[in-house]
């Protein structure tokens, strides 16, 4: 039943949810607060992190013998917010801003709460022994390029900060530095950063793309497959116009919502479609 939640995935996924709230509630100060005054909130995120990471491993491989793993569009999304508080935990020194902290914290929520109502459909036990391989990159290449979109956020909100403390009008002073300064990390090196994610995500999308057309059986022109490499193509063309003519700011991150868009709707917009709109359970 595609509406109940996965039994042996229950507490864990109901401690990440509850964590999470902790963490969405948590005060957050109008600065940047010391290391230590923010510890506490650091371990309820890091709580529920470790539960959500729990309840995707046991949906992946129950412990149950003869059981199949489940997997969908939840999950998928549950993942990729898992990854990316995983990044933003480890550049927190420079990437602090309580804020942003606070909404992933959310987010992370509302997908836990997600993979718990839609645990996805259970996957065959017989097939290709490359497909663990095909799962792993293509919720690699989600996690990382949700990390790229992570960073342009950041990107995009220094830029606007500098645009406005360059204005006339005296407003200048009054405005907190640019998020680059504040953080301790130029405005080049962190649109350096975006476009390393983009370019790790790129490859593990390619490896997707290459074990799916080798492996599966048979090759379908399907809707995910057509946004695949749809969104592909998309982020070809970033890395190329990056290489060869410098593009960068606004016109870097729009190719790159661009092809995240295209790959947001490539499995998990599908698998949504599948299971909640359709409310089939069958299919690839």
């Amino acid at each position: 039943m595609i509406l109940s939640p996965a039994l042996h995935a229950t507490w864990p996924s109901g401690l990440a949810v509850l964590a999470y709230l902790v963490a969405a509630l948590w005060p957050v100060a109008a600065h940047r607060t010391a290391p230590r005054e923010e510890r506490g909130v650091w371990a309820v995120l890091a709580l529920g992190w470790l539960a959500q990471g729990v309840a995707l491993g046991l949906d992946v491989f129950p412990p149950e013998a003869g059981s199949s793993s489940r997997f969908g569009f939840a999950p998928a999304l549950s993942m990729t917010l898992w990854v990316v508080l995983a990044v933003y935990a480890l550049e927190s020194r420079r990437l602090g801003w309580p804020a942003v902290r606070r909404w992933l914290a959310v987010l992370a929520l509302l997908t836990v709460g997600l993979a718990w109502l839609f645990p996805g459909k259970a996957q065959p036990l017989a097939g290709s022994t490359w497909a663990p391989l095909h799962w792993l990159t293509g919720l690699a290449a989600y996690g990382l390029f949700g990390a790229a979109l992570l960073h342009a956020v950041f990107l995009r909100h220094a830029e606007r900060q500098l645009r406005q403390r360059r204005e006339p009008g005296g407003a200048a002073a009054a405005m907190p530095p640019p998020i680059g300064e504040a953080l301790g990390m130029p405005l080049l090196q962190l649109e350096s950063l975006t476009m390393k994610f983009v370019a790790a995500g790129f490859l593990m999308l390619t490896l997707t793309l290459l074990l799916g057309a080798v492996f599966a059986q048979p090759w379908r022109w399907d809707h995910k497959t057509v946004f695949s490499v749809l969104s592909w193509l998309v982020f070809a063309m970033l890395l190329l116009g990056r290489l060869r003519f410098g593009w960068r700011g606004r016109q870097a991150t729009r190719w790159l919502m661009a092809g995240s868009g295209l790959l947001l709707l490539a499995y998990v917009g599908s698998r949504f479609v599948v299971e909640v709109l359709l409310n089939r359970t069958s299919g690839g």
